[in-house]
């Protein structure tokens, strides 16, 4: 259920602001979207969850970034031991589910709030940073500017930082595209388990309300699941600006 409270200025654009006679509203001139659960405006609730979403995800997936890449370069130049104790960390990680790690720890939270969603999906979001970053740093440790890099005396961080990290950046990144747009569909789903933030802006918040005035309000949950898809996606497009396969003149075509 939608967690709001009733805002004193009547008729404001606000995802919080509701007014029960237009519980349920189709869309309309007034209301582009219509309205939902006693009669809150889709188009402010669907906008500010949008923003908060993307903000959310795009913060956790460069946090993850920067941890996971450095570790994964380090991890692979290193080799040995500490290569594969990262590699086992990233199977480890990888293999269990987000989605049931985020419920786990947030059952034990009394109130939610994005900076404890943020911090659980921390718990992942390295892995496939780290992974993609210690694969590319197999390829790249035998090349001749390392070798040559090590050659004139430098050390495991100058040659991690000088010519290492810069030539597997660009690989790395294209993940950050995939990393936020599977939070935004996590955060998502833990709203409407009832795991979300109490203010309930949230895309699952508006599925929420969807799936349970499915039958008289079918225009609820198609907002819900379309603004969903489409910030997903637009993440998802957005990191492949990272691609270096895509020649800067090529791109969009």
């Amino acid at each position: 259920m939608l967690a709001v409270t009733t805002a004193v200025a009547s008729g404001s654009r606000s995802p919080t602001h509701l007014d029960p006679d237009l519980s349920w509203a189709p869309p309309s001139s007034a209301w582009p979207l219509g309205c939902g659960e006693a009669g809150v405006d889709l188009l402010a609730l669907v906008a500010h969850a949008t923003q908060r979403g993307v903000v959310l995800a795009a913060s956790v997936a460069l946090v993850g970034f920067v941890v996971g890449c450095p570790l994964g370069a380090v991890a692979g130049l290193a080799r040995g031991g500490l290569e594969r104790a990262v590699s086992r960390a990233c199977d480890l990680v990888q293999a269990f589910p987000t989605f049931l790690l985020a419920l786990v720890v947030l059952s034990a939270v009394r109130t939610p709030t994005r900076s404890h969603l943020a911090a659980v999906f921390l718990l992942t979001a390295w892995a496939p940073f780290t992974r993609l970053a210690l694969a590319q740093t197999r390829v790249l440790r035998d090349a001749a500017f390392i070798e040559a890099a090590r050659a004139l005396g430098g050390g495991r961080a100058r040659v991690v930082l000088r010519h290492l990290l810069p030539n597997l950046l660009g690989v790395v990144a294209v993940q950050l595209g995939s990393t936020a747009a599977a939070i935004v569909v996590s955060e998502a789903a833990l709203a409407f388990v009832g795991f979300g933030t109490r203010d309930g802006i949230s895309l699952g918040s508006v599925l929420d309300q969807g799936v349970s005035a499915m039958l008289r309000a079918p225009h609820v949950l198609f907002v819900g699941a379309a603004g969903v898809f489409l910030t997903s996606v637009a993440l998802m497009i957005a990191g492949r600006a990272f691609d270096p396969s895509i020649a800067p003149g090529r791109r969009g075509h």
